[in-house]
């Protein structure tokens, strides 16, 4: 039995170097090696049904995200169900643990060498391409859930997307299943260069603000979003361009400013997490914080836009803010 305990931990530390280097094969390995502990410790905490599921599998995408953490990759199964533990307890206590954005899974150690970093590249590439393949009302609570850092919870979920909490649920369990298929279905595809796209979303998201407090919001729209650009809140359709232009050119008047905090973008989906900063003599103007989810046409161009606060607007009836 000591034998065998020894070569499961030398097979576990193997798998968990390849997975690190970025072979996503041995971490499915890893996870289906060690499901029966982390389910077990699911449900010891919050028993059977569809929480521990959700926590299986938010469990199964921290993997993913995080597996370059692991310092001890003999010891990945009590990592694994440490993730699970973490998750459920959160999950009691109402709260949610913050999801590390995606395009830090670029960013290298100062071990790394060029061919883990490429291999990192590789596998930020691959979730992205299999999102694509999700539907959008699958798409956007995944990018939410677990690549954001301030629209995370189900409740903010919910208001983003104008659903209810139990909807959001059943998306994300829906839309995490798909997604373990879609990333096996991709595994071996060319996949687009989504660092590069982070990038140039970043500087997007800054000349967009800068040419709103220079007055120049309404003409960057007309060059760079889509003519039938929509305003919605949840479902419904608030106004278009001439609504977008007066509501910005308003709170840039009010003093109000925002800074760009994160950004996550791939081909059809993109959001921006907002700083709001308030004028000194006004300084509850508007919530602290604001996402900017924007749904993109196939040319690139912004189609829909969504404003999510971590915390609700205190009055419903006030346009929210830019």
């Amino acid at each position: 039995m000591r034998e065998a305990g020894e070569a499961a931990r030398v097979e576990d530390a193997m798998l968990t170097r390849a997975a690190q280097a970025g072979d996503i094969a041995a971490l499915g390995t890893l996870l289906e090696r060690h499901r029966a502990g982390m389910r077990a410790v699911a449900l010891s905490i919050l028993g059977p049904g569809a929480d521990a599921d959700d926590v299986m599998q938010d469990a199964a995408l921290t993997a993913l995200r995080r597996i370059g953490d692991v310092r001890d990759p003999a010891a990945v199964g009590a990592w694994l169900r440490m993730i699970v533990r973490n998750a459920g307890r959160s999950l009691l206590r109402g709260s949610v643990v913050a999801a590390q954005p995606v395009d830090e899974l670029s960013l290298p150690s100062p071990e790394d060498g060029p061919e883990q970093w490429l291999e990192r590249c590789a596998v930020r590439d691959w979730v992205w391409e299999a999102l694509e393949n999700l539907s959008p009302v699958l798409r956007m609570p995944l990018v939410l859930r677990h690549f954001t850092t301030g629209v995370s919870t189900y409740e903010q979920i919910a208001r983003a997307c104008g659903v209810p909490v139990g909807t959001v649920r059943s998306r994300l369990s829906l839309g995490r299943a798909k997604l373990a298929a879609a990333l096996a279905a991709t595994a071996d595809s060319a996949h687009g260069d989504a660092e590069r796209r982070g990038s140039a979303s970043r500087v997007e998201a800054r000349e967009t603000l800068a040419a709103a407090e220079s007055g120049h919001f309404g003409r960057l729209m007309t060059e760079r979003w889509s003519p039938e650009v929509s305003l919605l809140r949840g479902l419904d359709r608030l106004g278009g361009w001439d609504l977008l232009v007066r509501a910005m050119d308003k709170d840039v008047e009010d003093g109000v400013r925002q800074r760009l905090v994160h950004a996550v973008a791939g081909r059809s989906l993109t959001v921006w997490e907002m700083d709001i900063i308030n004028p000194t003599d006004n300084p509850g103007h508007c919530p602290p914080a604001v996402a900017w989810l924007m749904t993109l046409d196939e040319a690139g161009r912004v189609r829909h836009l969504r404003l999510a606060h971590p915390r609700p607007v205190p009055r419903v009836d006030l346009l929210p803010a830019m």
